[in-house]
């Protein structure tokens, strides 16, 4: 056996050279499309072929089109911002016969996991090439060497296929066979880039299935309440919106803010999970519309016993026990504490002193049951109904606020990646507050990540814009966003944030995107970002 040349041991030495060059390029890439796109341009290049196609096997037994480049045509489908192939996909196996498509060369190269070098497809007569042919006849084409290689991962399954037309011969420009030494070199990089693709294909699938679970757990507990169906889903999309804003700040306060793709998709994750704890808070508390409720509104039950007052005082009357003007105040008396009552029961304005007086009033009022004297309200019902703001207890508050402890303890018991270790700082720091009395940590601001200061703002604009909670109406955008710089001014919320929210637009674009067109109306934005800040938030501003 000849000894081989100088030129050609250089040669062979580049070649693999450039392999492993080519390699280590390939598994830095993220980009899927873009992977493809370099594998097959890698082999075209390497092998000097004009024309190059790959394939990849889709869930039903298809070779589908991936890529396809024919530099002497300026065919180029396929890869990162390019057409996607007009080509439908070839079956693996006849529809009608269920047998393998054997006679199609790159089918037999893909279920026999064996590369097929061929000098002249015009010669062979092993495979059926009238699709080549008719392409040549189409474009005035003449495809001769062709080199099929199928791309198999660590499992010696065929996951994809490349393929190569026309070897072009560097020197004298003449189609010309593949070469052994090609074929060699190309299998190897086939095989290498087999196992990166394979290995980004498990990673993306693995990542498909946290997020699918994910999704899964946030709709599930939407689907606990028709009252808060879409919190779960709306708060991700406000927060990622505040932070792609504040990314592309050239020249604002966030001008040296950013966030790599990892970064982003790690706070996507979190914004997801922000209100997992939920998962264990009881649907009666969740849903709670008013002071009343519980698994129905108790509400009923007391008018019902107003109406048996009502009529025992008829009764009374109808007897001669009771004077005509008598019961007519007295009926008054009990259609205005039903009215009282109702209109208490619903927790939409203030209850002041004079109100919860008349309750205590009424709580000494008695109807007859079975001959036995009974309360108007019971001694739970009094309690409940003397809520001064909204329709909770303090009790059931707690058991709301217990929704973020059970956050913190389900994530951070979890064995998160490095990539994802800022999970549960960013999911459940949402209710903390600027000034260190949130919940349910007590975090100072300075104590908090940027992207967890974002996530309570867009957790607290989502709830006041949402039109589907049972213990207020929905709100106009002027009245939400006056709330905000009330939350702003007492260093609940983050200033610069509040502030950067209204500048940026993000507000408005979210508004436009999700509220009812007749809430959104004008906002005071000058007053919001003028407002006047209480002397500690003026201090950790300065931070």
């Amino acid at each position: 056996m000849p000894k081989p040349t100088p030129q050609i041991v250089h040669k062979q030495t580049q070649l693999v050279q450039r392999l492993a060059q080519v390699g280590i390029a390939l598994s830095l890439e993220k980009d899927p499309d873009a992977l493809l796109e370099m594998i097959l341009n890698e082999a075209q290049s390497i092998a000097h072929a004009d024309g190059g196609t790959l394939y990849y096997l889709n869930a039903y037994d298809q070779l589908e089109y991936a890529i396809v480049r024919t530099h002497s045509l300026h065919i180029a489908y396929g890869g990162k911002d390019r057409q996607t192939p007009p080509f439908r996909p070839i079956n693996l196996y006849n529809l009608e016969t269920n047998q393998p498509n054997d006679s199609i060369k790159v089918v037999h190269a893909v279920l026999n996991q064996k590369p097929i070098n061929i000098a002249d497809v015009y010669e062979d007569k092993d495979y059926d090439f009238k699709a080549t042919k008719n392409f040549d006849h189409q474009f005035k084409y003449r495809t001769q060497s062709v080199l099929t290689i199928p791309m198999v991962n660590h499992k010696h399954e065929a996951i994809a296929c490349l393929q190569l037309v026309n070897a072009i011969d560097p020197v004298t420009g003449e189609i010309s066979p593949f070469s052994d030494e090609i074929v060699t070199i190309v299998q190897a990089l086939a095989s290498q880039a087999a196992v990166i693709l394979d290995n980004k294909q498990l990673i993306e699938s693995q990542r498909n299935l946290l997020e699918s679970f994910i999704k899964i757990i946030a709709q599930s507990i939407d689907a606990k309440s028709p009252y808060t169906g879409n919190h779960c889903e709306r708060v991700p999309v406000l927060t990622e919106m505040l932070a792609e804003a504040a990314c592309n700040d050239r020249h604002g306060v966030f001008k040296s803010f950013s966030l790599t793709d990892e970064e982003k998709y790690e706070l996507h994750i979190a914004a997801w999970l922000h209100d997992c704890g939920k998962i264990v808070t009881p649907v009666h508390v969740m849903d709670k519309a008013t002071k009343l409720e519980t698994i129905h509104d108790r509400i009923s039950e007391i008018l019902t016993r107003i109406e048996v007052m009502k009529r025992d005082a008829k009764i009374a009357w109808l007897e001669g026990a009771l004077a005509q003007h008598d019961y007519d105040a007295r009926l008054e008396e009990l259609v205005n504490a039903a009215a009282f009552l109702t209109q208490a029961n619903k927790g939409s304005e203030f209850m002041d002193d004079e109100d919860v007086a008349q309750l205590n009033h009424l709580a000494t009022e008695y109807w007859q049951m079975a001959g036995q004297d009974k309360p108007l309200l019971t001694e739970t019902e009094l309690y409940n109904l003397s809520i001064r703001r909204g329709t909770i207890t303090p009790q059931e508050r707690q058991i709301m606020n217990d929704h973020m402890v059970h956050t913190v303890n389900m994530l951070e018991s979890m064995p998160w990646p490095k990539h994802l270790r800022r999970v549960p700082e960013y999911a459940c720091g949402h209710h903390e507050k600027m000034d260190g009395t949130g919940y349910p940590r007590g975090l100072l601001a300075s104590t908090m990540s940027v992207p967890a200061r974002m996530m309570a703002v867009a957790d607290v604009f989502e709830a006041l814009t949402a039109a589907d909670r049972p213990y207020k109406p929905a709100k106009k955008l002027s009245e939400s966003m006056a709330i905000i710089a009330k939350l702003k001014q007492l260093n609940h919320l983050d200033p610069q944030i509040v502030d950067f929210f209204i500048t940026s637009g993000v507000y408005k674009d979210y508004a436009r995107r999700y509220l009812d067109e007749e809430l959104i109306d004008a906002v005071d934005e000058e007053a919001i970002l003028n407002v006047e800040l209480a002397p500690m938030q003026m201090q950790m501003r300065k931070r």
